[in-house]
């Protein structure tokens, strides 16, 4: 049976270094699914390795055509950014950085039994610096959307929302990446 792996986590909880770690290995079977948002590609992003980036106009087509399993809007301080997920075949495992409302919907359309939630987590004064590390590299750094984004989180990945999930499987980020890795191929072999 292939299985659908959400990482999951706050801001600047390692999902970006995980994840591109983990198809660094190249393991036969595992496809990353790539998302879309319409938000503004920041320096170094290239299209279709984090992101699709799409138009408004093109999210209205994709949800016309029935192809957006889930979609969230963000309110940012520079406008709204919407992200979303479009259908693929389940002709592989799959590998994507989502939220716990994404890993939910794929959960609703392939089956709970497919989808595993790895939920990448660190302490919240390492979540802080690293994100002010990254933002601070913006050309045009937006504080008070990193202020934002940490309350949010804080809410989003609550103990309640957490506990709703019982095939989530934590990693500690401030362990370092080879730990990290070795929690998640330990996992990659369970069936």
């Amino acid at each position: 049976m292939n299985r659908i792996f959400c990482i999951v986590g706050k801001s600047c909880s390692g999902k970006d270094t995980v994840y591109a770690r983990i198809l660094e290995q190249n393991r036969p079977g595992l496809v990353p699914v790539v998302p879309c948002t319409t938000r503004p590609r920041r320096p170094g992003e290239a299209e279709g390795q984090t992101y699709h980036f799409v138009t408004e106009e093109r999210l209205r087509q994709y949800e016309q055509e029935g192809q957006v399993i889930e979609k969230r809007v963000y309110q940012t301080t520079q406008g709204p950014w919407t992200y979303f997920t479009l259908r693929f075949e389940l002709d592989a495992d799959r590998l994507l950085i989502t939220t716990l409302e994404g890993a939910q919907a794929l959960m609703d359309c392939y089956g709970p039994q497919r989808v595993r939630i790895v939920y990448l987590h660190v302490d919240d004064h390492t979540r802080l610096l690293r994100y002010i590390d990254r933002e601070s590299r913006q050309a045009s750094p937006d504080y008070a959307e990193v202020c934002r984004r940490f309350l949010a989180d804080q809410e989003d990945f609550s103990q309640e929302n957490l506990a709703r999930f019982p095939n989530l499987y934590p990693i500690d980020t401030g362990a370092g990446i080879e730990e990290c890795l070795a929690q998640w191929d330990a996992l990659y072999r369970m069936e």
